[in-house]
């Protein structure tokens, strides 16, 4: 089942890069803060690099100005988030985050089958808000859709 509002983010590890390749847990990310999770089935995929990605990187200033702190997060490895995100001119705070092996994705009960792409176990498309690691939103797209999970979306239910 996946997860729900009212549930607490479950405890897994990511990568980031900054200073080389980071392991960073997830209490680490949401504990004590307001955070934004958007999670795209794979970096430099047309919908992701086209719509997804650039509309949070568009209002990011609109999410900081609310103290809400921006993470992306993809089944890819480090690396790839990494160049993605400078491709896409992804401002300083907004994390790029690697669920290399889905294993955030598999725990949230958020991950999909993408075998017949060629891409294996991925994760949906979807946002999280969360405060304190507590979800207090979950916007999750139905398959093949772009619309729940987007930051102007995002921002209007926040209000």
């Amino acid at each position: 089942m996946a997860i729900q509002p009212g549930d607490r983010l479950p405890e897994v590890n990511l990568k980031r890069i900054r200073d080389g390749v980071e392991t960073v847990d997830t209490h680490q990310l949401f504990d004590g803060k307001k955070v934004v999770l958007f999670a795209v089935p794979g970096a430099f995929t047309p919908t992701c690099s086209e719509r997804h990605l650039p509309g949070f990187v568009e209002r990011f200033e609109d999410f900081h100005k609310r103290g809400i702190e921006v993470l992306c997060m993809s089944v890819n490895d480090p690396f790839v988030m990494k160049a993605w995100g400078e491709s896409q001119h992804v401002p300083q705070g907004l994390q790029m985050l690697a669920d290399g092996n889905g294993d955030f994705s598999r725990a949230l009960g958020l991950e999909m089958d993408a075998s017949a792409y060629g891409m294996g176990t991925r994760s949906k498309r979807f946002a999280i808000y969360a405060e304190d690691g507590v979800v207090k939103q979950l916007h999750v797209e139905a398959p093949g859709e772009f619309r729940v999970s987007s930051a102007e979306y995002v921002l209007e239910q926040l209000g």
